[in-house]
């Protein structure tokens, strides 16, 4: 039996949740919370299984409460939930110890697929979200890139300039140099070359 704990400001949200997983077998809605210290009292008391939190709530926010949870009962299994896509705050999400990471326009289907993939020791991330490996022989962590940023790669493949890709997409250029910037930190290059050249060897076509 899975037990489940669901932290989010938004009761609606929980509601819809709890809408869906209410007549699912093998999982038991051990408790809600509304902000991140309920969440710790929730947890300490109730010992769920897996945890789906927001990233922004008030008094504590999910990335702090996930640190100090898996500190303390490092078993439990977490998921990010909110609407925010970027990379920063999905990396901060995984380093606080979560297991997967939704945002909150997936479809409710998709959240059940998650708690019960992170429930069996996997790791889940919204299909909106693409997580890429890093080589691992020089022992970098995991670089996360957003939808957005795995499209630019794409063109970027296709040799397309900062100014082409804001047209193809509808965007500034400057958004696009920044998402330059932000991948190249994000996956451990060193410079527009080798964004260049990653792109071209992990062929992203679209």
């Amino acid at each position: 039996m899975i037990r489940l704990a669901i932290a989010e400001d938004h009761q609606s949200l929980i509601d819809g949740i709890k809408l869906l997983l209410q007549y699912k077998e093998g999982i038991e809605i051990v408790g809600t919370a509304n902000n991140g210290e309920e969440l710790l009292d929730l947890v300490r008391l109730k010992q769920p299984n897996v945890i789906i939190t927001d990233i922004r709530m008030p008094k504590m926010d999910g990335i702090r409460a996930t640190q100090l949870i898996k500190k303390e009962l490092p078993h439990i299994k977490i998921i990010g939930f909110t609407m925010f896509d970027q990379s920063d705050a999905i990396q901060q999400m995984l380093d606080a110890g979560a297991s997967g990471y939704l945002l909150k326009n997936s479809p409710l289907e998709e959240v059940l697929k998650a708690i019960r993939a992170v429930d069996n020791g996997n790791t889940y991330f919204d299909s909106n979200i693409r997580v890429e490996a890093k080589d691992n022989t020089n022992k970098k962590a995991k670089g996360i890139l957003t939808k957005r940023q795995v499209e630019i790669l794409g063109l970027i493949s296709q040799g397309k300039t900062s100014r082409e890709i804001a047209d193809e997409l509808f965007i500034g250029v400057h958004t696009v140099d920044t998402h330059r910037k932000n991948m190249i930190r994000i996956l451990g290059l060193q410079g527009k070359g080798e964004l260049m050249r990653y792109a071209l060897e992990k062929k992203y076509k679209f």
